[in-house]
């Protein structure tokens, strides 16, 4: 199926002026018909919908724009992008261990915080 800029914002969730970014900056590159305006396929929402988890797994928009270029240009990058994702994962790890840490700490000082009110309550 064929989107207007309007349809596949609405499928997608990200605005047009985000979409017009992400154009700007080489993230996706919709075809256009012939009066110039763009057209987005069914592999673009695939596209921008991994475009998102990157996003949302913290990857950096040049790093994105790097995976975006290498993906462009075909089969012959699958090694390097893989290496990208591969390192990313590397860094999402590194990054999970150090929230579960966080998380850790928190859930003493709640679990302490509980205990020294407990102990007020009972002292009532």
């Amino acid at each position: 199926m064929e989107y207007i800029i309007s349809e596949f914002s609405a499928i997608t969730g990200i605005s047009i002026y985000t979409l017009r970014y992400y154009e700007k900056e080489k993230l996706i590159i919709p075809n256009r018909k012939e009066n110039g305006r763009r057209c987005y396929s069914d592999g673009d929402i695939t596209w921008i919908q991994f475009i998102k988890r990157l996003k949302d797994t913290g990857m950096p928009i040049k790093e994105i724009q790097k995976y975006a270029e290498l993906r462009a240009k075909g089969d012959t990058t699958l090694v390097e992008r893989m290496e990208m994702l591969v390192q990313h994962r590397v860094v999402l790890k590194e990054k999970t261990v150090k929230l579960l840490e966080h998380l850790d700490n928190l859930d003493d000082k709640i679990s302490y915080y509980q205990t020294e009110i407990n102990k007020e309550n009972l002292n009532k």
